[in-house]
């Protein structure tokens, strides 16, 4: 019974979860809105943008410890299911990063219309592919507070051969293995150029394409050139928090911190680095072994992330609402 004792408790959170729903793009988007567990506010508020994949509103409750930290900090977090997961209508394949920024820019237009919501706190967090929705929401929104991004990347392109060439040295492919996906990942981004449809890449591609499917590839087609640097232009002024990971094999953190560097004010950029995390931000040693990650998400789930990691973001949104723009000692610009 210890066990089990243990696994309720790390798995109860400070928090009032409130089951929400938004009507957006002809369906009903299924969410949360979870409160701190005291007050009546009015709370500022987490806006979430999910990363790739069918991610419901709690991300398999992997977004709860986040929501109790941001609690701590006197704000509530508002997540929605991706259209077709959970309770969500529709199809999450057929968006484009266009259509994820106006179905945010509409999560935030409810929060704001709830009377127990600080409209002048209001912020994003979003994570990996929201790298691409993020500066869209926030050039739009001028009135957001802040924006949290982890382990965002700037160009779609990009972003798919640096992950392609680490995933291949992390298995230790050989040369000859690298060159052949090389040349595999020139052959579909030629027909994506010529516009090419499922069946046309299918045949083209043989036994490469056995692991797409024809809304994926709907999905590729309409995204493939996304590229946020006209976006962070646009959002210049906004506050950001830029979180990276030392074990990223999915984005490029050099290339992204460059160019964040590059493209916003030193005065509203701060820069958070994590070398002991993953993509995820959850420890390497964790992530590297399926049993560990298993028995940590279920026992001790606030454990899964990189240290520092919760109490970091807590802290920004603390000094976000004081108005007090501290630097991080981790940013040594």
């Amino acid at each position: 019974m210890v066990p089990v004792g243990v696994m309720l408790w790390q798995n109860t959170y400070d928090l009032r979860e409130e089951r929400v729903s938004l009507p957006h793009a002809g369906h009903r988007l299924d969410g949360v809105l979870a409160r701190p567990k005291a007050g009546t506010g009015p709370f500022g508020v987490v806006v979430f943008v999910h990363g790739d994949g069918p991610v419901d509103a709690t991300h398999e409750t992997f977004y709860r410890p986040l929501w109790e930290s941001f609690a701590r900090a006197g704000y509530a977090s508002l997540s929605f299911s991706k259209p077709g997961v959970g309770g969500s209508g529709g199809n999450w394949l057929d968006q484009s990063m266009q259509d994820r920024a106006e179905e945010t820019l509409a999560a935030v237009a409810w929060a704001r219309a709830r009377p127990d919501v600080d409209g002048g706190r209001i912020g994003l967090w979003g994570a990996s592919q929201a790298g691409w929705v993020l500066p869209k929401v926030a050039a739009k929104d001028r009135r957001l507070q802040f924006v949290i991004a982890v382990s965002p990347a700037v160009n779609w392109l990009q972003q798919g051969r640096f992950n392609l060439l680490a995933q291949l040295r992390e298995d230790g492919a050989s040369r000859h293995e690298v060159d052949a996906a090389l040349r595999r990942r020139e052959t579909t981004l030629r027909l994506l150029r010529q516009g090419a449809s499922f069946e046309e890449y299918r045949a083209e591609a043989g036994n490469d394409a056995r692991d797409m499917t024809a809304d994926r590839w709907r999905f590729i087609t309409k995204n493939h050139t996304a590229d946020a640097t006209d976006d962070l232009r646009a959002m210049r002024g906004t506050p950001v928090l830029l979180v990276l990971a030392g074990h990223d094999v999915n984005v490029d953190v050099a290339d992204t911190e460059a160019a964040y560097r590059r493209l916003l004010p030193a005065s509203s950029l701060r820069v958070e680095r994590y070398p002991d995390a993953t993509h995820s931000l959850v420890r390497h040693g964790v992530e590297r072994s399926r049993t560990r990650l298993t028995l940590t998400a279920v026992f001790f789930p606030r454990e899964l992330f990189a240290p520092g990691f919760l109490a970091d973001q807590r802290h920004y949104l603390q000094q976000t609402r004081r108005g007090t723009p501290v630097r991080s000692p981790r940013d040594r610009a």
